[in-house]
């Protein structure tokens, strides 16, 4: 599946995007956080706080428990605001 990084969540990461494949135990957004933040450094400095974190898997926003399965595209963005 492929995920986008968006604003710091970026920055942090280092890359705006990237292919995995996570392994069969990640099933929903928030298990991916937490799978992500042990890849190394780099992701467990833009993971730290998840509950910070926002996420949209095919564009439509979700919260932590959605599941996976099946996600073409799966992003992750910092809170917004309007303006």
């Amino acid at each position: 599946m492929k995920l986008l990084y968006f604003a710091w969540v970026r920055e942090r990461v280092g890359k705006s995007e990237e292919e995995i494949d996570p392994p069969a135990g990640v099933a929903t957004v928030g298990e991916l956080i937490a799978w992500l933040a042990r890849r190394g450094e780099e992701y467990a400095y833009a993971f730290e706080n998840p509950k910070v974190i926002r996420a949209a898997i095919d564009r439509s926003h979700v919260r932590a428990e959605a599941k996976i399965a099946g996600a073409g595209e799966i992003a992750f963005f910092p809170p917004m605001t309007g303006g």
